[in-house]
């Protein structure tokens, strides 16, 4: 992450840089919101914490969580249609022949003939179509530029962000402003209410949010007894690592804590695009020792997540009891300062490394698990600034803004008729674990992990991307939506980040021609535009 004090791009005379809309952030929402502030005719700057543009899209999620691809319009379709231009050119198949790629995608192929999208896509593929869309709309983006999140970092007038200003004391002065952030600090800084972690069921009652213990709905759990203390059985030895020695709550309670974050690996199995796992800096085999105990305990399903992309490349995610998902670590991370965040993000980066240097090389490792492992590396043409290793943590769930609507629950699973419909998912409600704690018994269980699916595709209400207007009634939220946390775990899709970020920018440049707070715009001025644009409202 970036330096608090500098800023590589940054000029050493701070500048007052001007524009209709600042977006913040350097997330696929991000784009695609300059996209369609620039296709309004409204002039916009970006104002990115991140170089590389695309998040997670273009930072290792290749393996798109789509659910019903249908509600997927306007220039989030556009998007994986251009992903589809670009896999049909034989240069774009280096490693491996297109006819030997499988093709399998979620639920529908990776490459779709009859609509002409792509689904499934290398990272390096997925930021060249952003970096297409900055020079073809000539968007104005500034890199490493990172909010200051002290009091001096934003000014306000009348309820209006007037400006705000970066660590490198640039200022940015607009009418509209959008947080695209994974973190949601602009909206934080701007004084709206916000929430971390997860809600009681009572709150909004629902029935999946809050602790869940017993509740299994992926294989991310220990089927089997597995001991968790350092001698097998022997309390008195202490825990193993990553392994909480706190109670897990009551059911259904709220608590702080967050679903796991991890990377979204790419992996490579060319023997000419690959690198070794390296040994991490401080590399403790111990640390795995429950991932052994798994192993011992006869579970096979390493290699369930490697997910085919392109070119003989993987995303690889979470799988399994002890995995890649570094569980419990990340509670602060919403509100961390930017030291405390690249701190976390630095240990979650050792944990994963650690963890594929330890399926590589440990005598632990079942024989048959480690040969294959010693065929996967990290791919020497992905990430090259960063030796091939993403350079965007996967924040599932940070900040969520208590905005004009929460959207919840039963709206998430299409149960609803939510008011005011700006775009629509149709995902999971999913999320991760959120703690790994011992059981009653003695034995080790993880806890959070949920997947719900809906009855149907649902529509995403225009309240949840608005701050109440007395907070802030000049800001849009494309990505820290106002939700419960289970709700969030279908929203949180990069799919429905891009079809938000339009949205989003929609309504910033018709509020600036209308002369109103984005809460006062009239509904039907803004669904009118939305459907002339493709965007998908309502099933």
């Amino acid at each position: 992450m970036g330096s608090e004090a500098t800023s590589a791009d940054a000029q050493t005379v701070a500048a007052t840089r001007k524009a209709d809309i600042i977006v913040y952030g350097g997330t696929s929402s991000a784009v695609i919101a300059a996209v369609q502030a620039k296709k309004m005719g409204k002039s916009v700057i970006v104002v990115s914490p991140d170089k590389h543009l695309g998040g997670l899209t273009s930072g290792g999620l290749g393996f798109t969580d789509t659910g019903n691809k249908e509600v997927i319009g306007g220039l989030s379709r556009e998007f994986y249609q251009r992903l589809y231009q670009h896999y049909q050119k034989d240069a774009s198949w280096q490693w491996q022949k297109k006819e030997e790629y499988g093709n399998k995608g979620q639920g529908t192929p990776a490459l779709d003939g009859a609509n002409r999208t792509m689904w499934i896509f290398e990272p390096h593929a997925a930021e060249g179509v952003y970096e297409d869309f900055v020079k073809e709309y000539g968007l104005t983006i500034y890199r490493n530029e990172w909010l200051d999140r002290s009091a001096k970092g934003i000014t306000k007038k009348g309820g209006s962000i007037t400006s705000i200003r970066t660590l490198s004391g640039n200022v940015y002065e607009g009418k509209m402003f959008i947080d695209a952030t994974y973190e949601g600090d602009l909206m934080a800084a701007a004084g709206v209410k916000f929430h971390v972690g997860r809600e009681a069921n009572s709150v909004y009652n629902e029935k999946w949010n809050g602790v869940q213990v017993g509740v299994f709905q992926h294989r991310h759990y220990f089927k089997d007894k597995i001991s968790p203390y350092k001698i097998e059985g022997d309390p008195k030895s202490g825990l193993l690592p990553e392994v909480s020695a706190l109670p897990p709550g009551k059911n259904g309670e709220g608590d702080d804590k967050i679903q796991a974050y991890c990377f979204r690996m790419c992996l490579s199995n060319h023997p000419d695009n690959r690198i070794p796992f390296p040994k991490p800096e401080g590399y403790d085999p111990n640390r795995y020792e429950l991932y052994a105990r798994v192993f011992k305990a006869g579970w096979r399903e390493t290699y369930d997540k490697f997910d085919p992309i392109p070119n003989r490349k993987t995303d690889t995610n979470n799988h399994g009891p002890f995995s890649t998902d570094y569980i419990g670590k990340n509670y602060d991370y919403p509100n961390a300062s930017y030291e405390r965040r690249r701190q976390i993000i630095k240990e979650h980066e050792l944990y994963q490394k650690g963890l594929m240097y330890f399926l590589q090389n440990d005598a632990r490792v079942p024989a048959d698990v480690q040969d294959k492992m010693k065929q996967w590396g990290l791919p020497k043409d992905e990430f090259k600034d960063n030796g091939g290793w993403p350079h965007q943590l996967y924040i599932r769930e940070a900040r969520r803004m208590l905005g004009e609507f929460v959207m919840t629950e039963a709206d998430a699973l299409g149960k609803t008729k939510v008011p005011n419909p700006i775009g629509m998912g149709s995902y999971a409600l999913d999320s991760h674990n959120a703690q790994r704690f011992v059981t009653e018994d003695g034995y080790v269980q993880n806890e959070g992990d949920i997947g719900v699916h809906p009855d149907k595709p649902y529509s995403i209400a225009y309240g949840s991307i608005l701050p109440k207007e007395n907070e802030c009634n000049n800001l849009l939220v494309s990505v820290c939506v106002s939700s419960s946390h289970i709700a969030y775990g279908s929203i949180r899709m990069e799919p429905v980040f891009m079809i938000l970020g339009q949205s989003a920018a929609t309504a910033a440049a018709l509020a600036i021609d209308s002369k109103v707070s984005p809460q006062k715009l009239p509904y039907e001025k803004l669904k009118e535009v939305l459907l002339k644009d493709k965007q998908r409202l309502e099933w």
